[in-house]
């Protein structure tokens, strides 16, 4: 089966994003997905996008890990599938689409994008950890000299001993300004570190928030595969209007043979 994809990238989170709105694609066929992922065997990505239709938005998001399996919301993911559907037309600038974790909004604007995420209502403030879901579940840490640490065997080992099976994504955090934080993540599904996560870098933004780091509610998250940015507006107990902010890129198109 020959088809067309395309390869995004949005901070060095890279993307296989595929047309799938004549439902052409075998999406039970977990072994495909993966071979595509594979960075020697395949097109190399740390996920796989769908793009398909929906009934009422303009837009369905279907988002795969590297893995190969169905997994929850992917913030950069939904970034690049945005920037996508203006790429075929299907959108001017202003977009509403459904993605697993329920509806979005974006606004691209020529490779920069803006994704509402969902609201945050709960924040579980450990003493050397946060906890909180932001589409995906994420543990946030402050650590020193983050340039240095050991983000894959100390991620490994906290996201298979402290949440088992299912696994949560882990995030080590340094802050270097008021509002400014240099994050790594190791990512369940693709079961490393990655260059960027966009539900992660939410989470920092709002665990920092919660626990005082700091006190904007714009935060600038730095991360190795560039800069996003994070804002929000704390209601009650609820983080709503959280925004993720930042660029997604077309880096080329193929044919999968």
């Amino acid at each position: 089966m020959d088809f067309t994809f395309y390869k995004y990238q949005g901070t060095g989170n890279d993307f296989v994003l595929i047309d799938n709105r004549e439902a052409f694609f075998p999406k039970k066929d977990t072994a495909l997905v993966a071979k595509i992922c594979d960075r020697r065997f395949g097109v190399g990505a740390d996920g796989l996008i769908l793009l398909e239709n929906h009934p009422s938005a303009d837009f369905k998001m279907v988002y795969y890990n590297s893995d190969g399996h169905l997994s929850t919301m992917c913030g950069n993911g939904g970034r690049c599938i945005s920037h996508f559907a203006k790429f075929l037309n299907i959108i001017s600038e202003k977009a509403t689409f459904q993605a697993v974790d329920g509806m979005h909004e974006t606004i691209v604007k020529e490779d920069w994008v803006s994704l509402k995420m969902n609201d945050v209502a709960t924040v579980n403030v450990f003493e050397n950890h946060i906890f909180l879901n932001t589409g995906s579940p994420h543990h946030v840490a402050l650590v020193s000299n983050l340039q240095e640490f050991n983000v894959f065997d100390n991620g490994k080992t906290i996201r298979n001993t402290t949440y088992g099976k299912e696994g949560s994504n882990i995030n080590f955090v340094e802050q270097e300004a008021a509002a400014v934080f240099a994050v790594r993540t190791y990512e369940r599904g693709v079961e490393n570190e990655t260059f960027s996560c966009g539900t992660g870098v939410t989470a920092v933004a709002i665990a920092m928030f919660e626990t005082g780091k700091t006190s904007q509610n714009k935060v600038t998250l730095k991360t190795p595969g560039g800069t996003l940015q994070v804002r929000f507006e704390k209601e009650a107990d609820c983080y709503k209007n959280v925004y993720l902010e930042g660029p997604a890129i077309q880096v080329f198109k193929g044919i999968w043979k």
